[in-house]
């Protein structure tokens, strides 16, 4: 049994990441149109019918956009913190009260055989959370929309076979660029996204701790490109005396569209 996952949408204008295996098959968030979505779980090979459920990270719109035209299409829960909830609700439609599913960060729930744990994240939303996903001795971790790094969120994120982390932007381009000072100050706060650098030294630290796929996303079109953070991530993680491809591989996904499935193997009972 394998636990998969594929970025289909990762960046300022939209995200999405289907994780699943044999039998269960989750979403989280829908930041782009129903009809994009469903258009690139197609492709990566997922039926859209089959979805077990939808999971949120947060209310901002690029996180959001699809969610309620595909729950109410195909009749999905949708998980997400009372938080989450408040900010979103009058955003993305109605909702049936048997679809709508509050939990706790910290306390982890079991969609089918995989163990999902939300945990808090720093960012400028109401209660957002990242995930970690468990199957039989498999780790993965979601990982976006980060402020600052910080012990709460990374003692979950550590451990993990594979990370999808968040690169946002560079510290050069974010000033010299055309964003208003004020917008420019909430992406560079410790409420905000986390920079190249900080991603790097992340990534460093999550390779000397059994990572092995670390997969950069979230990139500000505006403040950022794909080849920028690669070369950022890879360099931070060269004077840690780790080997990129070699030791741990590592791409960026995509913004407009699936980076490709990913695998974790799992523990054979």
């Amino acid at each position: 049994m394998e636990l998969r996952f594929s970025p289909l949408f990762s960046g300022s204008s939209g995200n999405a990441t289907y994780v699943g295996c044999d039998d269960v098959h989750i979403l989280v968030d829908a930041g782009m149109s129903g009809n994009r979505v469903t258009g690139e779980l197609t492709r990566m090979g997922v039926d859209p019918k089959r979805l077990s459920a939808i999971l949120v990270t947060h209310e901002h719109i690029d996180h959001i956009k699809g969610i309620g035209i595909l729950s109410r299409k195909y009749d999905l829960p949708v998980y997400a913190t009372e938080g989450t909830w408040q900010g979103m609700y009058s955003k993305i439609g109605a909702i049936s009260e048997k679809n709508r599913v509050i939990f706790e960060p910290e306390q982890d729930f079991f969609i089918g055989p995989i163990d999902v744990t939300p945990f808090p994240t720093p960012h400028d939303s109401n209660q957002s959370v990242g995930y970690t996903f468990q199957l039989h001795g498999a780790k993965l971790a979601i990982a976006t929309d980060l402020g600052c790094i910080k012990d709460s969120w990374l003692k979950h994120v550590m451990g993990a076979d594979a990370v999808i982390l968040e690169s946002n932007y560079d510290p050069d381009m974010l000033r010299a660029g055309p964003y208003p000072y004020e917008l420019k100050k909430r992406i560079a706060s410790r409420r905000g996204h986390l920079s190249n650098e900080d991603a790097g030294h992340v990534a460093a630290e999550l390779v000397r701790n059994g990572t092995s796929q670390i997969i950069l996303g979230h990139l500000s079109k505006e403040n950022n490109f794909p080849e920028l953070a690669m070369r950022s991530c890879e360099l931070i993680l060269q004077m840690a005396g780790i080997e990129p491809q070699v030791d741990a591989s590592v791409c960026v996904a995509n913004r407009d569209g699936a980076t490709g499935m990913f695998s974790i193997s799992c523990e054979v009972g």
